[in-house]
């Protein structure tokens, strides 16, 4: 009896061993848990970026009778830019800008980053600082949500030491934001983020409203062609 009981537990404890190894094997493969920028990027549909072979989209602003729109057509694997305002064209590679192009570039990197800010915090996830605020009030709807401050380093790009404030729900959407210029405290601009689509896979909210400056941003022209 003893000798049976000694086996049983012996049997036992194997089994044991036997069982817990395929869990210590999937903690192992387990993949990190994701940072807000990614999980705000991934509802957004950064996933489906590698696919998108050119997006087009007018970026317009209206404030009392003034009205003012660019358009860009950008594939983003070739890095070609065409951009029409007007009577004006101009079409550029990235990686062969001259003085023309350069200056046009820079309204290209404002407008694009109004419509697809999400994905740049992916772009530019080296180029900054982050924080995550799990309750802050919204600046113009005065709901409470979640909050992600990014503040751009000093040195280099288009927007130096510049801050954003995110703010989003559950879902990770962006509901509004706020630009800081110069990481100051007091914002230089606020504005909803609101009339989403679907693109490619892309979630693209269409209409930037600022009630309290009497400007309307928005987006027209979208189109999205994927591989």
């Amino acid at each position: 009896m003893k000798t049976f009981y000694l086996v049983g537990i012996c049997s036992l404890f194997i089994l044991a061993s036997c069982k817990t190894e395929p869990k210590k094997a999937e903690e192992e493969q387990r993949e990190p848990e994701k940072t807000v920028p990614e999980l705000i990027a991934d509802a957004h549909g950064y996933q489906n970026w590698k696919n998108v072979e050119e997006i087009t989209f007018t970026f317009n602003v209206d404030r009392d009778s003034m009205h003012f729109e660019r358009h860009w057509d950008w594939k983003p694997k070739l890095n070609e830019i065409t951009f029409s305002s007007g009577a004006d064209t101009l079409t550029y590679n990235k990686a062969d800008m001259d003085s023309v192009a350069y200056k046009t570039n820079s309204g290209f990197i404002n407008d694009r980053y109004w419509l697809l800010a999400p994905f740049n915090l992916m772009w530019d996830a080296n180029n900054y600082t982050f924080e995550h605020t799990a309750e802050a009030k919204a600046p113009i709807s005065n709901e409470t949500m979640q909050k992600l401050t990014i503040v751009y380093k000093n040195e280099g790009g288009y927007t130096p030491g510049d801050a954003y404030d995110f703010y989003f729900k559950d879902d990770h959407l962006i509901r509004e934001w706020t630009y800081r210029k110069s990481n100051q405290p007091e914002p230089s601009l606020s504005s909803t983020w609101e009339d989403y689509t679907t693109m490619g896979g892309l979630q693209l909210a269409k209409q930037r409203s600022r009630p309290d400056s009497g400007t309307n941003l928005y987006f027209t022209g979208l189109s999205v062609k994927t591989e």
